[in-house]
């Protein structure tokens, strides 16, 4: 068994367990998460090509895009190659300080996700509802400021959560029954009382995610107050399909949030490995997923994509 700090009581190292039941299939279950990998990388990449080569791309709600798809590239980088390596050579051990390296670079990083999804809805909103002004207030120095701003609370919001739990005794075990680092499964392993310290995290999930959400769905609200009263249902139908990319990519990453939430908070009865593979979904498909909702519902992008296959391969 591997030491621990006897002076504190903070393991050396944690043993990440991966799958909890599921350990025999853990190779198996390594093929879908490395596909999901390369797809990530490879769309994401592609995407950042496409919009940076196209001046035509250079708009308010593709710069975010290209913003939301760095997070995701640097999101599974943080996450998948330790995965990978867990499932492939049963490599379970990480160090205490990588452990919380790793929980707040997820914690962070899908903060920040959030923020640029919100940034999104911003700009559909000032295109269908002010059109007029979409131009004067999105400029490049408020598209900037937005980002650094996003970034910024994705940065700090979430810098306590190394500390808060740094200095804290793990004498129950250093097995983390999880496949990667994150809060709640770090805190259950804690012999000390946590209550403040899981109050903060949940404040701070609120007021990040959860209010991103609260603010993209008034967005909406008032998208659709403006688009039903326009004269002719072409015209309403045809505003609407500006807004069925960014649809999509909220749905993609708020549903299994929404679900890994409840599973962590009230799902006591839930199997471990649903959980984990809730989990896993939503840390690891919305990545994957974005630049195939925008390449497929995207023309510019979809046209920009096969502009790229045709210079590398001619």
């Amino acid at each position: 068994m591997l030491g621990y700090n006897r002076t504190s009581l903070q393991p050396i190292t944690f043993l990440l367990l991966g799958v909890p039941g599921l350990e025999a299939a853990h190779i198996w279950i390594s093929i879908p998460f490395c596909l999901v990998y390369i797809l990530s990388l490879m769309g994401n990449v592609a995407l950042l090509l496409i919009v940076k080569t196209d001046h035509k791309l250079h708009e308010p709600m593709y710069l975010f895009l290209c913003m939301l798809s760095v997070t995701d590239l640097m999101l599974t980088t943080s996450t998948l190659p330790k995965m990978l390596s867990l499932f492939w050579f049963n490599d379970r051990e990480i160090y205490f300080e990588a452990c919380l390296t790793q929980m707040y670079l997820i914690h962070s990083l899908s903060t920040m996700e959030s923020g640029f999804i919100l940034a999104m809805a911003f700009d559909r909103y000032i295109a269908i509802c002010h059109p007029l002004r979409h131009t004067t207030v999105l400029t490049p120095t408020v598209i900037v400021g937005l980002g650094m701003f996003i970034v910024f609370r994705g940065a700090v919001l979430l810098s306590p959560h190394p500390f808060l739990l740094r200095w804290l005794s793990y004498c129950k075990t250093n097995v983390i029954s999880h496949t990667y680092c994150e809060f709640m499964a770090l805190i259950k392993l804690v012999c000390t009382e946590t209550k403040i310290r899981r109050a903060y995290s949940l404040i701070v999930a609120f007021l990040t995610g959860g209010l991103d959400f609260i603010l993209i769905i008034c967005s909406y609200i008032l998208i659709l107050f403006t688009v039903f009263n326009l004269p002719s249902t072409a015209a309403r139908l045809k505003t609407l399909s500006t807004c069925v990319s960014h649809v999509w990519v909220i749905l993609v990453f708020y549903t299994p949030a929404f679900f890994s939430f409840l599973t962590h908070r009230f799902g006591h009865h839930i199997a471990p490995h649903i959980h984990i593979f809730i989990a896993n979904i939503y840390l690891l498909i919305p990545p994957m997923m974005n630049p195939i909702i925008y390449g497929v519902k995207t023309k510019r992008i979809k046209e920009g994509f096969f502009k790229l296959l045709t210079v590398k391969y001619v």
